[in-house]
């Protein structure tokens, strides 16, 4: 569109005095006037057409907003498809392929965790497999991938006697993926080591229930005990909570240590945080992680209370012989679950959380119960049983790593 301008003509006679402005004002009055005339419809034009474009801009970046955030979501939701937390799934029935060894020929059990030794008649126990909800374990373990991988290293188990399941559950998955090695059994003190010379490979339980010193009935909250004794491993495992929880005639201490002070009275959970963080201030200040892969051992659910699994009348898992079903357990994890993941989540130097408490909280089938030499156990597990998902757990972090 083309747009002329026209402007009247200006008088060339010369003009002076108050005349002569009066008349030059006028003529400029009119001039601006006959050019805002001219210009507005040309500045309402220009107005709808920025409007316009700037609604198409912003339409145009919506829509580009869109796109992208779909691409994340579906990225995002790719990510979590790919991702699996192992410790969060249910158990399922799998005859085909569990147990994964024959008790009988496991030279490494105690005779109170022996359960179908001990006259235990049910199996289903041992056919029951960890599933993670939302993927599968895909790497079922092997042992003597496990002993090719880890050759001329050293691992060791720290703990309680739960720590000792995780370690015979092992000797035992070991023991059966070459049966036709060699091996030696040695114990000192509080040390046992089962090595395989074929491999280089030793695999060693240290008891340490507290982790921390224990001495005249007084627990040393800032003291650790047997420290030297981690020094030099490849793989270390800890765990530390049931003696914690012990009372009465179990209860080992009367009194709590930090510093020169002693405290009669202390909260119990207050005293395992304390001693779990000189725990793992002692890792972060030994451990190379390009050398040793640190683990912590999570909380072993017991099962004396059948109101934790929506079954009030029955006191003890003795009977049990299926797990809860599902993957949410109705009862509330233990206090101390709280204070593992608190002290763990500070640390300098990484260790990896094997969170099995809701898997063991679901098996209330799985310990030895009245097939325990005499004796109701609601806190250990049979073998082979549960504490061989532990162990498989811990066989899938190290090969992913």
């Amino acid at each position: 569109m083309k747009i002329q301008f026209s402007f009247p003509k200006i008088s060339s006679k010369p003009c002076t005095n108050e005349l002569a402005n009066s008349h030059l004002n006028a003529q400029r009055h009119k001039i601006l006037s006959l050019f805002y005339q001219q210009i507005t419809p040309i500045f309402e034009m220009s107005l709808m057409f920025y409007s316009h474009f700037q609604l198409l801009a912003i339409a145009i970046s919506f829509f580009f907003f869109l796109l992208s955030s779909t691409i994340e979501s579906r990225r995002l939701l790719k990510q979590q498809e790919n991702s699996c937390d192992l410790f969060k799934g249910s158990w399922v029935f799998d005859n085909s392929s569990y147990p994964l060894y024959d008790s009988s020929q496991c030279p490494f059990i105690d005779s109170a965790l022996n359960c179908q030794k001990n006259g235990r008649p049910d199996i289903m126990y041992l056919q029951y497999r960890w599933k993670p909800t939302g993927c599968d374990i895909n790497s079922r373990f092997d042992g003597k991938v496990f002993l090719d991988r880890n050759r001329g290293k050293k691992v060791m188990f720290v703990g309680d006697s739960l720590s000792s399941n995780q370690w015979q559950s092992m000797a035992c998955m070991l023991y059966a993926s070459v049966p036709n090695s060699n091996y030696t059994l040695a114990s000192r003190g509080q040390l046992t080591t089962l090595s395989f010379p074929e491999y280089g490979v030793s695999i060693m339980f240290l008891k340490n229930g507290f982790l921390v010193s224990l001495r005249n009935r007084t627990l040393r909250l800032d003291t650790l005990i047997g420290s030297e004794q981690w020094k030099g491993k490849d793989i270390l495992i800890f765990n530390s909570y049931h003696w914690w929880m012990h009372s009465g005639r179990l209860q080992t201490w009367e009194n709590y240590q930090i510093g020169d002070k002693i405290i009669k009275d202390m909260d119990r959970m207050e005293a395992y945080k304390t001693a779990l963080t000189t725990w793992a201030n002692w890792v972060d200040s030994n451990i190379d992680p390009t050398k040793t892969k640190v683990f912590y051992q999570g909380i072993s659910a017991v099962h004396y209370n059948g109101s934790d699994w929506n079954e009030p009348n029955v006191k003890s898992c003795k009977g049990q012989t299926n797990p809860v079903e599902g993957s949410d357990f109705p009862g509330l994890r233990p206090d101390g679950d709280s204070v593992v993941k608190s002290v763990l989540g500070k640390m300098k130097k990484p260790a990896i959380l094997l969170d099995i408490n809701l898997l063991t909280q679901l098996r209330k089938d799985g310990h030895p119960s009245t097939y325990a030499n005499g004796r109701l156990d609601c806190s250990h597990w049979c073998i082979a049983g549960v504490p061989d998902t532990w162990n498989q757990l811990l066989y899938t972090i190290l090969l992913e790593d």
